[in-house]
């Protein structure tokens, strides 16, 4: 039977569909290519170009597939620019979950494994965050995660869809061998952003603010590889295989890095130096976001391998120096 990937040509989404053909698991990919690339899916992995808001594409896709489990990464996921399209955000990503559910209750697939966001959380009153701390967004992004995820609470209660929700903070790092990785276009996250400039792509980094109550006074966040990000899909997608109950899990390496010491990894995994401006704060941007993760280690026994932020950053690195212009041709 085949996992069907949503979202599945996009930066965590092509590693998710890389770790599942490792694991010998038969993936199917939708994706409408908005942000994704479809050169980021292997040639052997059948490829749908749809939107999973339209129901007769989503037919098709059940209906020539014997699909066993749903992961679902398709969705808008810029909080800045939810602030000003939040209608946007409504439409694509609840609207969204909504056909999808309709589908999977249609064609009996009765697991889903989902990604989350820390932003569902919005400030949070202590650090670090656990599951069961107050969910207050703070934005669009975040309510269409909240509003996501209870969408699956209803449906797992009333048509028995078991789901798991993976609220993550930040993701960084690529596969090793550099062959898929982050490629945004314009880039909003702050790996990339620190490694244009190494690439000569930009003269400087900009930390926003060095005046936070943290210990260099920049914004301290939360990063787990990318690979481990997958890893721990597959081990929730087993979790529900088992017939465990619905539950929401977060995923963080439980060790929060400043953007300075982010950059001074960057420094020493790419060899460069890499120049810095001071500007002002950003509004909204909380002092300190870290997770807690031992739910997810005790329950779905997952523990990230990547901890060490110079390797994570090395692994960034060996992609985008191959891969300067992303997926482009070179």
């Amino acid at each position: 039977m085949a996992i069907l990937v949503c979202g599945g040509a996009g930066y965590i989404g092509s590693h998710m569909v890389d770790e599942l053909l490792k694991r010998k698991e038969v993936p199917v990919v939708i994706d409408n290519l908005r942000t994704g690339h479809r050169e980021a899916v292997p040639e052997n992995v059948k490829f749908y170009q749809a939107d999973i808001r339209d129901s007769k594409a989503l037919d098709k896709v059940f209906t020539e597939n014997k699909i066993e489990a749903v992961i679902h990464f398709a969705a808008c996921s810029l909080v800045g620019e939810s602030m000003e399209k939040p209608l946007l955000y409504l439409n694509n990503n609840v609207y969204g979950m909504q056909v999808l559910l309709e589908a999977m209750v249609k064609y009996n697939v009765d697991k889903i494994v989902f990604s989350s966001s820390a932003a569902t959380y919005g400030e949070p009153q202590k650090v670090p965050i656990v599951e069961t701390d107050p969910t207050e967004p703070t934005n669009p992004y975040g309510e269409s995660k909240l509003m996501m995820e209870k969408m699956m609470k209803w449906v797992s209660l009333i048509h028995k869809v078991r789901y798991v929700s993976l609220r993550y903070f930040n993701v960084a790092g690529a596969a090793e061998d550099g062959h898929i990785g982050e490629a945004h276009s314009p880039e909003s996250h702050l790996v990339p952003i620190i490694l244009q400039v190494p690439l000569k792509k930009r003269a400087a980094i900009t930390i926003y603010g060095e005046d936070y109550p943290t210990r260099d006074g920049t914004c301290i966040r939360d990063y787990v590889h990318v690979v481990d990000l997958a890893d721990a899909h597959i081990k929730a997608l087993n979790y529900l295989r088992e017939n465990n109950k619905s539950d929401i899990f977060n995923l963080g390496s439980g060790n929060g890095f400043s953007v300075r010491e982010m950059i001074e990894a960057a420094k020493k995994a790419t060899g460069e130096d890499i120049k810095v401006i001071i500007g002002k704060r950003r509004p909204g941007d909380p002092a300190q976001l870290v997770a807690a993760s031992e739910k997810a280690q005790k329950v779905l026994g997952w523990k990230p391998h990547y901890t060490d932020m110079e390797s994570i950053i090395k692994t960034a690195w060996t992609w985008h120096k191959s891969h300067p212009k992303g997926f482009n041709k070179l």
